[in-house]
């Protein structure tokens, strides 16, 4: 079960930058490039894990880039109890 786009990818690669319509993209507000952050990929280790079916059939389903999105998920995790213990400290 897979969702599919309804965006015409063919007609927006054919689209310079000024013909492609941007007026319903919000502006950015100050307060987020404040807080931007540069990020650089990290080095990737190449792992054996078990997962419930389920969780492993949910993420295929939502994405043909499961694995990426697998590890956003780990990352978020991480990065939220790293945050977590700081503030406990």
């Amino acid at each position: 079960m897979k969702k599919s786009s309804k965006t015409d990818w063919g007609k927006l690669a054919g689209m310079s930058d000024e013909e492609i319509d941007y007026s319903d993209i919000p502006d950015l507000p100050d307060s987020f490039l404040r807080k931007a952050k540069i990020w650089h990929p990290h080095s990737k280790v190449r792992i054996t894990m078990e997962l419930d079916k389920d969780v492993l059939e949910w993420f295929k389903a939502e994405s043909e880039d499961w694995e990426s999105r697998i590890q956003a998920a780990l990352r978020l995790y991480a990065e939220t109890h790293k945050v977590y213990r700081q503030t406990q400290a």
